[in-house]
């Protein structure tokens, strides 16, 4: 006897059971599924994973009514007891089901693996109302701030040293002298004497008067015959003296150095061996004098380096760089964490560069619980956010759509018509992913924030051929982000007002003249605190010269016997071309009058003609800013 004679009323109503629970698969909304229950006059629940398992099933049932000729529901889905189902009605989940059980499918819901649950979810308007997530305590483990006393006085060198104390000084001499000996030894002809204390405090002194005063080359420092000649670098060392410092700058003794490179290629091997001394004292100063106030933000910082060595990230058009991950204060800037990438195993667990980059940085024993951490979409992902969550950490950035875990729906989402200022979000637990059309699509996920609580922001716009301002909605986490994410740019903006970077052929000196970036930043942040009463660029200056033992102020120039005025040209016989030979335009005129006078006279010493006449004196009014 054929399928179709064999079934039985109940086994129809199974089939019609069947199609009602491949329908509700793809609906998106509560709503939705509760009208069609009422209208199928019937109670049941259809239990789903993921929408590939019920596709996968309507195939298979579909071939089988194509080879029998008969309905799609033959004995193969009939059970012992005589209930019917599908395979991926025996799933444990359901998430669309009868009125009476629907509260119970959405706290089964929760439990879901954020990638599948994504894929039933609805983007909703600004005009739905989200639930405010839970707030986070913040209970940081120490007072926010500088851990110094801020009723003492302290100077820009006594801040810098506590990053690069005497002691750290003493042992990168002790190395860069061993190095310069082993250099020696293998048949370098430079004369060295051993380098002291002091005089590597000196010498970092001129690496950021560098900084500060940009040449073309080192040797530009010391030269003599040049309008731009500066007199400072050669009053603190030699030329040939702070190359040789530069030659040998060691932070780890070169025998170790030797016996870390015969393990290369095992897991013994260390590539930030050479930094890992003055790296490991660095990062604890940073950590030790100076507690983040609650938003914080994660961000990658490069520093550009030639060498090839494994550890660099290749970036297109432009240098192979060394990648840090930093850890900031979004408040003001200060560094208080960073690690080195060197390579694809930086890090034991698998998880993935960006997760274990933005965990390494997180340590609940230092900093406390409570914390808002903002990132950009490299590290940003659902199982980073709810994972920090769980840490008691807030977390917001934005991310990229193709990533595993995000919502990949297009019910109701954003398109390239949609206007300025639509806003569109899903909430997931304590995530929430929002996207807000700006001049394109921005996509921003928090676990901090709700989706829209009636931010707005000012665009300018063109109308009419003339522009305006105008008024958008836009999602607090958007809001939120483009604050707090500024810190990082206010900590790498700081950095390069005074870089110290200059090409070296090390890749460890790179790294080492990073160091003095970062600690010569926190220094100034940390005095900005607890004084406030310099700017960068005089901060800068005085820590120079206390570096460099010099007085900040230099003495008034004296009025040389040599600045007297003189002929320009020689005076010739002819007696009516005196008054004319050598005349040339008045170099005070044309930079203060922008007038064009000319003169026979010019200055001895200066070798620069300037009037001297009894109702125009520029000889005087020069000479007075000498």
């Amino acid at each position: 006897m054929s399928h179709r004679n064999t079934l039985t009323l109940h086994d129809k109503k199974a089939a019609h059971l069947y199609l009602y629970c491949h329908f509700f698969t793809m609906a998106n909304t509560r709503e939705e599924a509760l009208q069609t229950i009422t209208d199928s006059e019937e109670e049941f629940t259809c239990s789903s994973d993921d929408d590939e398992d019920l596709e996968d099933e309507s195939f298979h049932l579909k071939k089988q009514s194509e080879t029998t000729k008969g309905p799609i529901y033959n004995e193969s889905v009939a059970l012992p007891s005589g209930a019917y189902h599908t395979r991926a009605a025996s799933k444990r989940h359901s998430f669309f089901c009868t009125e009476d059980n629907l509260n119970q499918c959405e706290s089964d819901s929760d439990q879901m693996p954020a990638a599948k649950r994504a894929r039933t979810l609805s983007w909703k308007e600004e005009t739905d109302v989200d639930q405010v997530p839970q707030t986070l305590r913040f209970l940081p483990a120490r007072e926010p701030g500088p851990q110094l006393s801020d009723a003492e006085s302290h100077s820009p060198m006594s801040l810098f040293k506590l990053f690069f104390t005497e002691s750290a000084v003493e042992n990168l001499c002790h190395n860069t002298n061993a190095q310069a000996a082993r250099a020696i030894a293998k048949g370098c002809k430079y004369k060295w004497t051993d380098v002291g204390v002091d005089e590597l405090y000196r010498y970092i002194g001129l690496v950021f008067y560098m900084a500060v005063v940009k040449m073309s080359s080192i040797a530009d420092y010391w030269g003599e015959d040049s309008l731009f000649s500066l007199p400072f670098p050669a009053t603190v060392m030699s030329r040939d003296r702070y190359r040789t410092i530069s030659w040998n700058l060691h932070m780890s003794h070169p025998d170790a150095d030797e016996e870390n490179d015969r393990k290369r290629g095992t897991d013994q091997h260390d590539r930030l061996f050479r930094i890992k001394p003055l790296m490991n004292i660095i990062r604890l100063a940073c950590k030790a004098f100076y507690h983040p106030r609650r938003n914080l933000a994660v961000k990658e910082r490069l520093v550009a380096c030639r060498a090839n060595i494994g550890m660099t990230a290749y970036m297109k058009a432009k240098l192979t760089k060394f990648k840090f991950f930093v850890l900031s204060d979004s408040s003001n800037g200060y560094t208080v964490d960073f690690s080195v990438y060197t390579g694809n195993n930086s890090f034991p667990t698998d998880r993935g560069l960006s997760y274990d980059a933005v965990m390494s940085l997180l340590d609940r024993k230092v900093l406390g619980s409570g914390y808002h951490v903002y990132m950009d979409d490299f590290y940003t992902s659902p199982k980073l956010f709810t994972d920090l969550f769980t840490l008691k950490f807030g977390a917001c950035g934005t991310y990229r759509e193709q990533r595993k875990g995000f919502p990949k729906s297009a019910a109701n989402s954003l398109s390239r018509s949609s206007s300025r200022g639509s806003i569109r979000w899903i909430r997931d637990g304590p995530l929430v992913c929002v996207k807000w059309m700006d001049t394109q699509v921005v996509s921003v996920c928090s676990t901090i924030h709700a989706a829209y609580t009636g931010e707005r922001v000012q665009r300018k716009i063109k109308a009419q051929h003339t522009w305006k301002t105008k008024s958008f909605p836009c999602p607090a986490p958007v809001t939120a982000y483009s604050q707090h994410m500024g810190g990082v740019d206010l900590s790498d903006q700081l950095l390069q007002y005074y870089s110290a970077q200059h090409k070296t052929m090390k890749w460890y000196r790179k790294i080492f003249l990073h160091f003095l970036d970062i600690a010569a930043n926190n220094a100034f942040i940390l005095h900005k605190e607890l004084h406030g009463n310099m700017t960068h660029d005089q901060f800068m200056e005085e820590l120079i010269a206390e570096l460099c033992g010099v007085s900040q102020k230099a003495a008034p120039k004296q009025f040389s016997t040599d600045h007297v005025p003189i002929p320009g040209a020689e005076l010739t016989s002819d007696v009516r071309r005196i008054a004319t030979v050598g005349r040339r335009i008045c170099v005070h005129c044309k930079v203060v009058h922008r007038k064009k006078q000319q003169t026979p006279w010019k200055c001895q010493a200066c070798d620069v003609h300037l009037c001297l006449q009894l109702n125009r004196n520029c000889f005087q009014e020069w000479h007075k800013s000498l």
